[in-house]
């Protein structure tokens, strides 16, 4: 871990001085002076964040709290600035030179029903992709159809995005070429609501979640399963096996692993470490609340995620935990063996 970079922060990991919710949790540290950011993700210098903050000029939600709008900050909390000044934003992205991003907004269709990001019932419709400059310049709208489309993320290479497109109700994943040419559908199912969509390392697989329509309502949390599947919507395969929920899988640097999000019980939440190779699973966090949407960063050292720190879900702060330890980095990486996990038996893509 680069300390002259990270200045105290990774002094104060690397000293073991984080917070430790749990003796049996990984020294950590709240990144101060950021409002709530559940979903946040690193910059390929593993020193920036890209994240949706609560922001008194977004457009204000159903219930008439504060929406949020796309920010850049520091792990150390030293810098932060506004990339999108209207609307409400999804999700965002880095590209891997660091000189754009992508997020999802609705800024260009406020006319329309604001919905609820966590209600696939209710989804914003007009949350339309864009990229910009890091300053929010040279912005560039990328789709234009008045659907729901977020959840983005950018290959390794910069040339292609994976993102969730929801049509008449059904989630699919979708990528498209950075300047938003070359649409292609990768999944095509009625029943698995497929989302939350990452490349691998190698840039051709791709990692996601997927619900069954006819549970979601029905059973809490709702159960949800992790897949990989190849960019042109073969290899569809799955990685997890039980009946909770298994949310939002990010890719580590090695190739092998990712991190997710596990419901202990309906109202406790945790981070996870799960082996595509293996097939096992590593706990992470450790507190009765709510621990949600991890990443590791680029350099295999640190791994961020957001933490209920109020009552029941609120107050979600954005917290950097030290997993140097766990030799996730690049330097160990493993080609994608596509006998990883259990293949599905549905056809998917074209």
């Amino acid at each position: 871990m680069n300390v002259t970079r990270l200045g105290c922060l990774g002094a104060s990991l690397l000293a073991g001085a984080g917070v430790l919710a749990d003796e049996r949790e990984l020294p950590s540290v709240e990144i101060p002076g950021i409002p709530d950011a559940a979903e946040a993700y690193w910059a390929p210098d593993s020193y920036h964040l890209i994240a949706q903050t609560r922001d008194p000029n977004a457009l204000p939600t159903e219930r008439g709290g504060r929406g949020a709008l796309t920010w850049i900050f520091t792990a150390d909390g030293a810098k932060s600035w506004r990339v999108n000044d209207r609307g409400q934003d999804g999700c965002s992205y880095f590209f891997p030179d660091q000189k754009r991003v992508v997020f999802t907004s609705t800024r260009d269709n406020m006319d329309m029903p604001v919905g609820n990001w966590s209600d696939t019932n209710n989804y914003p419709q007009g949350a339309e992709l864009y990229s910009a400059d890091l300053d929010g310049s040279n912005r560039k709208r990328l789709t234009d159809n008045k659907w729901y489309e977020a959840e983005v993320s950018v290959s390794p290479d910069g040339e292609w995005l994976a993102f969730g497109r929801q049509i008449d109700g059904n989630m699919d994943i979708w990528v498209m070429r950075a300047d938003g040419s070359d649409e292609f559908q990768v999944t095509r199912t009625e029943d698995w609501q497929e989302g939350a969509p990452f490349f691998m390392p190698d840039g051709e697989h791709i990692i996601f979640r997927g619900w069954l329509k006819a549970e979601y309502g029905k059973i809490t949390p709702t159960p949800m399963t992790i897949f990989t599947i190849k960019r042109d919507g073969t290899d569809w395969r799955r990685h997890t096996f039980d009946r909770g929920m298994n949310w939002h899988p990010h890719p580590a640097p090695d190739g092998q692993h990712y991190v997710y999000v596990r419901a202990e019980t309906p109202n406790n939440w945790e981070i996870y470490l799960g082996n595509l190779a293996t097939g096992k699973h590593r706990r992470l966090t450790y507190s009765d609340k709510l621990d949600i949407l991890a990443m590791v960063s680029p350099d295999g050292q640190k791994m961020n995620w957001g933490r209920a720190t109020g009552q029941g879900f609120s107050n979600i702060r954005t917290f950097v935990m030290d997993v140097s330890s766990l030799n996730l980095g690049a330097e160990n990486y493993v080609e994608f063996d596509p006998e990883w996990g259990e293949a599905m038996p549905m056809a998917a893509g074209n």
